[in-house]
């Protein structure tokens, strides 16, 4: 089966984006995989699937696999690209369009300035939510990973985040702390770690080891995650810059009960053809 491709990336976060619009796909696990492989495929974090809306109320259906072939629920830069795409391929002329995903529907849209801004839905915080387990709904929460115990932050942002502040995010254990977190029995569902230095009430650097693919160069939800937690536990204003390893993005967050809006650009790096 020969599937035309296009490789795309948000801040070093790359994707394999397909479109299940004008080609029919039903891509197994072991397919997902090799499109992932940096070795004998092509190579991303994640492979973004573009469908058509199952609802009357969205103009796209929005999937996301991880390198590991598991679907998941949320991918930021993965919905920059969405509307990049889009956009490039000729499907919509439209700069805002409502995208439908497994955890409910946003809304991103292209600037004039060719950034993208994503309406990334509000945050959610009960344990259950996440799902994380825990006998309270607290802002921070202590966790056992390995023989250490640390003190995190869980969100949802329609998937699953443990944030936890560093000292230093270049020093910070997530080789040796990331896939404990990740596979921790108190998350259910799994969860993706993030690792936060403030920097001051407006600032964070940021490293995400994300659920399924590993550290990746950014995470958008994860830096929404990152921001949210810190503006609950006092120690950030919005906006906030999220500076990660491929670049800097921009949460804005208003409080309790309001969406989350991310910023930062989306890349098309080349496209092609690959047989399955």
């Amino acid at each position: 089966m020969k599937v035309r491709f296009t490789k795309m990336h948000g801040l070093g976060n790359d994707f394999v984006v397909l479109d299940g619009v004008r080609q029919s796909l039903a891509l197994t696990p072991d397919q997902l995989r090799q499109l992932a492989d940096r070795r004998f495929g092509i190579g991303c974090d994640q492979i973004l699937l573009v469908e058509a809306p199952t609802r009357p109320d969205a103009d796209f259906r929005y999937r996301i696999f991880n390198a590991d072939g598991g679907e998941v629920e949320q991918c930021g830069n993965g919905a920059r690209c969405f509307v990049r795409f889009v956009r490039e391929q000729g499907l919509t002329a439209q700069r805002e369009i409502v995208v439908e995903t497994m955890k409910g529907l946003i809304r991103p849209r292209e600037g004039e300035d060719g950034n993208i801004t994503v309406d990334m839905g509000v945050p959610r915080f009960a344990p259950d939510a996440i799902p994380f387990i825990s006998p309270v709904d607290a802002v921070v929460q202590p966790l056992m990973v390995g023989d250490d115990e640390v003190m995190i932050s869980v969100v949802s942002m329609g998937n699953p985040h443990a944030v936890q502040l560093v000292a230093d995010v270049d020093t910070a254990p997530v080789a040796s702390q990331g896939l404990l977190i990740e596979n921790h029995p108190r998350f259910p569902q799994r969860v993706n770690a993030g690792f936060m230095q403030v920097v001051d009430r407006h600032a964070v650097r940021l490293r995400v080891f994300e659920r399924g693919a590993g550290e990746t160069l950014a995470c958008g939800t994860g830096a929404c995650a990152a921001a949210v937690a810190g503006i609950r536990r006092g120690l950030l204003d919005s906006p906030v810059r999220v500076a990660t390893r491929g670049g800097e993005l921009s949460i804005a967050w208003a409080g309790d009960a309001q969406p989350v809006y991310m910023s930062g650009p989306a890349t098309t790096v080349f496209t092609g053809e690959i047989d399955l």
